[in-house]
C-alpha cells in the first residue's frame, strides 16, 4: 500500500493527511498527536474514526495542520483521516457517515460589516 493524501477543513484550519500501513503512529506537525493535543477530547476526536472502522493501529498518520484553533484543527484532522479510510476501504462510508464525520462542516465566521463593531453587534444607538 503507497501512501494515501487526503484534505480535511473546518472553519479556516487546513490539515493535510498521509496515511500508510504501520503500527498506529499518528504525528501531527511533527510531533506525536498526544503531545501536540494534550487534552484527552481532542486526542479521542483524532482515534474516533480508527475505533468506528476496528482499524486502530494498523495505519501511521503524518498531518501537516494549519490555521484556525486548536477544535478546529482536530475536526480537520479526523474529516481528513475518514478520508483516507474511505479510500482505503469503501465499505467504511455508511458507518463514518452515520456518525457525521464525512461530513466537511460549513459553517464559518460571519464577516465584519462596515459601520459596525462586529458582524451583527450594533454601536450603542443614541436618541438624543
Amino acid at each position: 500500500m503507497e501512501v494515501i493524501n487526503t484534505l480535511g477543513r473546518r472553519k479556516t484550519a487546513v490539515a493535510r493527511v498521509y496515511m500508510s500501513k504501520g503500527k498506529g503512529d499518528v504525528t501531527v506537525n511533527k510531533r506525536d498527536y498526544k503531545e501536540f493535543f494534550p487534552v484527552a477530547v481532542l486526542q479521542s476526536k483524532i482515534t474516533q474514526p480508527f475505533e468506528l472502522t476496528e482499524t486502530v493501529g494498523q495505519y501511521d498518520i503524518k498531518v501537516n495542520v494549519s490555521g484556525g484553533g486548536v477544535n478546529g484543527q482536530v475536526e480537520a484532522i479526523r474529516l481528513g483521516i475518514a478520508r483516507a479510510l474511505v479510500q482505503v476501504n469503501e465499505e467504511y462510508k455508511p458507518m463514518l457517515k452515520e456518525e457525521g464525520l464525512m461530513t466537511r462542516d460549513p459553517r464559518m465566521v460571519e464577516r465584519k460589516k462596515p459601520g459596525q463593531p462586529k458582524a451583527r453587534k450594533k454601536f450603542q444607538f443614541s436618541k438624543r
